[in-house]
């Protein structure tokens, strides 16, 4: 398909940004295939993509970018990855039909010069997918047409590193590694400067055999979507870590920069924190608070030296070894605990905070309202399981509950007080959720939700290609978006419940996945539901739905996904 001999790459770079349609190009040689991906230099800066290899480039901010590949016959299956870096990017997918002298076989000889420009035309290919964000995304067809295949890529915030990766054989190349049926990082065990994260290995791993190892990034600021994007944010000295040595697994580096002083012995003990070239020592970076490190084949580890009550975020990557390409894992973050003095954490008026409680663990907030107040509101978001709270004035006990979902409680206020809270966590596993405390009346960050937060969908509505569902709202104005995503027929009750964190936003959905975005109310409780049909579907085929409440805040709540499914036979 992509890959072109040595002769034919000068003559095709020279009539590619005419945007035009090239001369009749051989397919893939994988003798010669092998030999060139061997040869890094043959792609560097070129604006062909070979068959079956990832390449790095660069974007300058504003300035667009365009690549070009040929896929010679008809019904090619094609598989387009693009994974952004350290900036989100626009790009498309188009195709043009190639000259009819163009199709079939090749003898190899390039056409005179001047053949070929009478018969490049000007003409826009047909757009195929297009896509923004900085998300990994990916174009997938069983069947393409052949033709000359253009990807154009766009930076609008910055300059920025990217990769793409082109196959005609996706089924057999397979570089990435494949993720687990649940693909969550687990955070079991939590201490003050340690956290024990663990997780299910690759199938890449236990089932193909293929070499794949595993490695985590730290850092205090934000999970990250691709090794690519960790790699942008590494300065060059700190880009990569050595493996931790046998009886060092709950120490496998100086985490000095995250706030703690360096032992005077532990740069002559670890080789990876010298910094010398050609024999000299080279100036120190300044330094980020982030961290990667690869442990091989294990699916369970131990991150030490952490700062105590201080929010870290945990990602995970599976490393295929041969081709060197990577799969993110679903990220997470937990808060290290606090010094045994420190035994509680100070809310800020009218400020949401993250809490995150350990299995049957427990929690205690503190809110010490500045001024004078006649009530103070408590907002509360379980993102997963149910918790409980207590809320204690001055000692006494004034609210016992258990959340879930978002809840808000109001209660008398009083000059000079100070209320404690006690969170406790789920017995079935961690919890996570938000909470806002405030003395400032209609001061509300969560929107408002319906006791019953299901959505139900009418069987005798169903067709081959849509399907009708509804859901309440309330008596609050809010903004409803639904999204949609096609499942494997075997998903089941037990993967949806996996999914369910409502604190997940529609920020973390493709573009593609969504349906509609709507404003919806009622005066009357009564009547406050609303329908709507879901079309385009395909017939006998799995649907997942979600719809998301977003309040005048901006924090949106999930409610319960919905799994349907269209008539096969209409």
């Amino acid at each position: 398909m992509l890959l072109l001999r040595c002769p034919l790459l000068p003559l095709l770079l020279l009539l590619l940004p005419l945007h035009s349609r090239p001369q009749k190009l051989p397919t893939r040689d994988e003798e010669l295939f092998q030999m060139q991906i061997r040869d890094k230099a043959f792609f560097h800066d070129s604006s062909v993509i070979p068959d079956g290899a990832e390449i790095s480039s660069y974007l300058f901010r504003d300035t667009p970018k365009r690549y070009f590949f040929v896929v010679e016959e008809d019904n090619t299956p094609l598989a387009v990855t693009v994974t952004p870096c350290d900036a989100p990017l626009e790009w498309k997918l188009s195709v043009q039909e190639l000259p009819e002298e163009a199709s079939g076989e090749g003898s190899g000889d390039p056409e005179p010069l001047e053949q070929q420009k009478q018969q490049i035309t000007n003409e826009e290919g047909t757009e195929l997918f297009s896509y923004k964000g900085n998300d990994v995304e990916y174009f997938v067809s069983s069947s393409s047409p052949s033709g000359l295949y253009q990807l154009d890529l766009l930076s609008t915030e910055k300059d920025t590193h990217f990769k793409v990766y082109a196959t005609t054989t996706p089924e057999s190349d397979q570089p990435y590694p494949e993720l687990p049926y649940d693909p969550r990082i687990d955070v079991t065990s939590l201490g003050r400067t340690t956290v024990t994260l663990a997780w299910k290995p690759s199938p890449t791993a236990s089932l193909l055999r293929q070499p794949i190892q595993y490695c985590i990034v730290i850092n205090k600021e934000h999970n990250f979507k691709s090794l690519c994007a960790v790699e942008a944010k590494l300065s060059s000295d700190d880009a990569f870590m050595m493996a931790p040595k046998p009886g060092l697994d709950f120490s496998p580096f100086d985490f000095a920069h995250f706030g703690f002083p360096a032992d005077n012995n532990s740069g002559k003990e670890r080789g990876f924190l010298k910094s010398s070239k050609f024999g000299r020592q080279t100036p120190p970076k300044p330094r980020v608070d982030l961290h990667r490190v690869c442990i091989g084949n294990k699916n369970i580890f131990t991150v030490s030296d952490l700062k105590p009550d201080t929010q870290y975020y945990f990602d995970m990557f599976a490393v295929n070894t041969n081709t060197n390409m990577s799969t993110a894992y679903v990220g997470t973050f937990a808060r290290t605990k606090e010094e045994a003095k420190q035994k509680t954490v100070e809310l800020k008026d009218g400020k949401v905070t993250d809490v995150f409680i350990k299995r049957k663990g427990a929690k205690f907030l503190r809110f010490a309202p500045v001024s004078s107040h006649q009530k103070v509101t408590f907002s509360l978001h379980s993102c997963l399981d149910a918790v409980q709270i207590q809320v204690r004035r001055d000692g006494k006990l004034l609210l016992s509950q258990s959340v879930e979902g978002v809840r808000q409680f109001q209660l008398r206020g009083k000059a000079k007080a100070k209320y404690l809270i006690r969170l406790k966590g789920s017995k079935k596993g961690a919890s996570m959720l938000k909470i806002l405390a405030t003395s400032r009346p209609n001061k509300q960050s969560f929107p408002s939700l319906p006791e019953d937060t299901r959505i139900k969908a009418f069987d005798k509505l169903r067709t081959c290609s849509s399907v009708t569902v509804a859901w309440l709202g309330t008596q609050e104005r809010n903004k409803f978006c639904i999204y949609k995503r096609e499942v494997d027929d075997n998903y089941n009750e037990e993967q949806k419940k996996r999914e369910q964190n409502q604190c997940l936003g529609p920020d973390t959905r493709k573009k593609s996945e969504k349906v509609l975005c709507k404003y919806f109310h009622s005066q009357n409780i009564q009547k406050a539901v609303t329908t709507e049909t879901i079309r385009g579907l395909q017939p006998g085929k799995s649907y997942l739905l979600d719809v998301y409440v977003i309040g005048h805040g901006g924090h949106s709540v999930k409610y319960q996904s919905k799994l349907v499914k269209t008539r096969k036979f209409c």
